[in-house]
């Protein structure tokens, strides 16, 4: 594609860098994409460093390098890691473009919030990932992939032993068992990554399909002996299970996990609060020593029962490491895949030099949760 002479949308990305985020929602390389497509691009000074990506990066790409209140002055659309807080959405002019995981699942005072400042809302959230055109798009895929991958690692540092097989001269170490609970993106790179380090891996979902995916990377499907024939929920994410359901699944993980060193789980339902696979009485029958990571800690809950932010010991001498963050710590490739995916968003809705809704209804209904445009 021609570079444009001129760029008639401006696309803005803030410093999010804090305790938790190292992100930036704008890398050098997309700068350049971008204005192929007639887009001009500004950041906030320091944005991009936590990340490895430093001002005079972008400079050399030609953005423009601003103190904040001059990004957020200038641009038509804002680009995010996570969603704006109230008090940037009140500094925001009336119709700018904030696009990002919104938490439109949950959040309808949050979703209310932007259209009453007069604000055009994408949720990347809600993106349908069965629509081709849109998996350049998809977020929650790439960081979910990052996700996948950390954990493996994060779980061999806190581990007491080796993932592989090793035979030394002092004797024969055998590898770490690993069960991944959880199929999708995230637990389709852990098992992969779990795989390359030498561990016995094991794995499962309620989704029939996953079996195949998770074979064909040369681990075991766990047979719970259940029949969850159902499993499979819209956009290929696990749907809900019914209380029945969730209860018999988690008494059958609880008995399977007594064998694993290690555990991953990975089991999100967008705008949910993640399902329990590993009750407090799976825990306790862990062998001290053994290691949980769960990437679905958050504010809502866990994978696992009483998991919570951070790292845990329990009485019993497990380890559990609630870990929502690790895209964060692998924040130079997280940083340049969700880039890709907000530029990709907002590139959809550029049109003849200026911002507008396409012709791809599904694709834009779906995106757009607040202040509809024409």
């Amino acid at each position: 594609m021609a570079e444009t002479a001129q760029a008639a949308v401006v696309f803005g990305v803030l410093n999010e860098t804090s305790e938790h985020e190292s992100r930036v929602a704008l890398t050098p390389d997309i700068v350049t994409r971008l204005r192929k497509a007639g887009v001009s691009c500004l950041i906030e000074r320091g944005a991009g460093a936590a990340a490895g990506y430093m001002d005079e990066d972008y400079a050399k790409t030609g953005a423009e390098v601003l103190p904040a209140d001059e990004v957020v002055a200038r641009a038509d659309a804002l680009g995010f890691v996570d969603r704006p807080d109230a008090d940037l959405i009140a500094k925001v002019k009336k119709g700018t473009w904030i696009i990002g995981m919104l938490g439109s699942f949950t959040d309808t005072d949050y979703v209310a919030s932007l259209e009453q400042a007069g604000l055009v809302g994408v949720g990347i959230e809600k993106l349908p990932r069965q629509l081709s055109s849109a998996q350049s798009m998809d977020e929650m895929t790439s960081q979910n992939s990052v996700m996948g991958y950390k954990a493996v690692l994060v779980a061999a540092n806190a581990y007491g032993s080796f993932f592989p097989m090793m035979t030394t001269a002092a004797g024969t170490i055998r590898p770490a068992k690993v069960l991944v609970l959880g199929a999708g993106i995230a637990g389709l790179q852990a098992i992969g990554t779990a795989k390359r380090l030498g561990a016995v891996v094991t794995a499962y979902d309620v989704r029939p399909a996953a079996q195949g995916e998770v074979e064909s990377l040369g681990a075991k499907f766990l047979d719970l002996g259940l029949d969850f024939s159902k499993g499979q929920g819209e956009g290929g994410y696990a749907r809900q299970l019914t209380a029945e359901e969730q209860a018999a699944q988690q008494a059958a993980v609880d008995e399977k996990a007594a064998g694993f060193d290690v555990i991953i789980t990975t089991a999100k339902v967008p705008g949910r609060k993640p399902p329990v696979l590993l009750t407090k009485a799976g825990v306790d029958g862990l062998k001290r020593g053994a290691v949980i990571v769960d990437c679905a800690a958050s504010e809502l809950g866990g994978n696992v029962e009483g998991s919570a932010v951070g790292t845990q010991v329990t009485d019993g001498g497990v380890t559990i490491i609630g870990a929502p963050y690790l895209a964060s710590e692998v924040a130079n490739t997280a940083s340049n895949l969700l880039s890709r995916n907000v530029a990709d968003v907002l590139a959809h809705f550029v049109h003849d030099g200026r911002l507008s809704m396409n012709l791809d209804e599904e694709l834009d209904d779906a995106l757009v949760v607040a202040g509809r445009t024409n």
